[in-house]
């Protein structure tokens, strides 16, 4: 029997149309805006999965806020369609606006009903607002909507830099989050069933030292980056 999600944390709707503005004072630590790192996640997604050999047609976007994921959804992976859920009406309804395309749809957590459709389900800084004792339902939930051997990319902040420490202090709706290692990520989606294939951490060096960058790709598997990603998969039947 699957858990019970009732997660309905409205804290976002105070936010919804000043949500970028928000961020980018966070980060404007790093030298660079939303943008950079918004392409640089799913740019990092897109050559896993080439190099996985899968082009997902209908992703997820988990927490999708004001729907910045969604229009980088359907240009760097390609998608078909793109559903977005959250708990956040206001932030539903900028993201309606905002994304005009008819192969996005936004819905509250509670007006989607999972049923093993979804190919590729995305989440970024999404479960440190979560509550610790949601966070498994929260996983359930994700799983129920991926068809078997579904992909997850789940994208958390590193609590282990001390610049994203640095940069979520800046930011009204993170100073207060509960953040989520990736030890700790691991465990969770384990426990949920999905099979670990990778955990890369990305977003090392501020634009100040842009000229290191290249070092990066050769070294994801060092718990030093910014952010990181645990890409996993729900098992076939």
């Amino acid at each position: 029997m699957s858990e019970p999600f009732s997660w309905t944390n409205r804290e976002f709707d105070q936010y919804a149309a000043e949500y970028d503005a928000a961020l980018d004072r966070g980060l404007s630590l790093s030298g660079e805006d939303k943008t950079y790192f918004a392409e640089g996640r799913i740019a990092w997604l897109a050559e896993l999965l080439k190099q996985l050999g899968e082009r997902p047609r209908h992703c997820l976007d988990f927490g999708c806020g004001i729907g910045s994921a969604a229009p980088l959804l359907f240009s760097l992976l390609n998608a078909n369609r793109v559903t977005g859920v959250d708990v956040s009406p206001a932030s539903l309804a900028f993201a309606r606006r905002i994304t005009a395309s008819d192969r996005a749809q936004f819905l509250q957590l509670d007006e989607y009903h999972p049923r093993e459709e979804i190919d590729l389900a995305f989440c970024n800084g999404v479960f440190h607002h979560i509550p610790t004792p949601e966070r498994a339902p929260a996983v359930n939930y994700v799983s129920r909507a991926l068809r078997p051997g579904g992909l997850f990319a789940f994208w958390e902040n590193n609590p282990w830099n001390p610049g994203t420490r640095l940069v979520m202090s800046r930011i009204p709706f993170d100073r207060e989050a509960v953040t989520v290692s990736a030890p700790e990520a691991r465990r969770l989606l384990i426990t949920a069933g999905f099979e670990v294939l990778r955990i890369d951490f990305l977003f090392i060096f501020p634009k100040m030292l842009r000229q290191l960058r290249f070092i990066e790709p050769w070294v994801t598997r060092l718990p030093l980056g910014g952010q990181y990603q645990v890409l996993c998969r729900k098992p076939d039947r």
